[in-house]
């Protein structure tokens, strides 16, 4: 991880971006004491996807959600557009 002052980051900031779109980390130091780091970004979620999970707000999935897809699709008494227009009617 290299290290960049402030001065430093602002003056050259599209040099250290592309160094860490392409997987480095840059420390940005002010007077000489980290204040910020910058990394790529994860994947979209998975941090927050892990706090929630330890902060046992979310339970991770078990089994193939796949199999999910081969089951027969649900046989509903009225189509999703009439039940729809009845909901919004009921409404006025």
């Amino acid at each position: 991880m290299s290290s960049v002052s402030v001065s430093e980051l602002k003056a050259n900031l599209s040099r250290y971006l592309r160094e860490v779109r392409r997987g480095g980390e840059i420390q940005v130091l002010d007077r000489g004491n980290p204040v910020a780091r910058l990394v790529p970004p994860t994947e979209p979620g998975d941090e927050h996807r892990e706090r929630l999970i330890s902060l046992g707000v979310l339970r991770p999935g078990q089994g193939d959600s796949a199999a999910i897809l081969d089951e027969t699709p649900l046989v509903l008494a009225t189509s999703l557009g009439d039940a729809l227009e009845e909901d919004r009617t009921d409404r006025l």
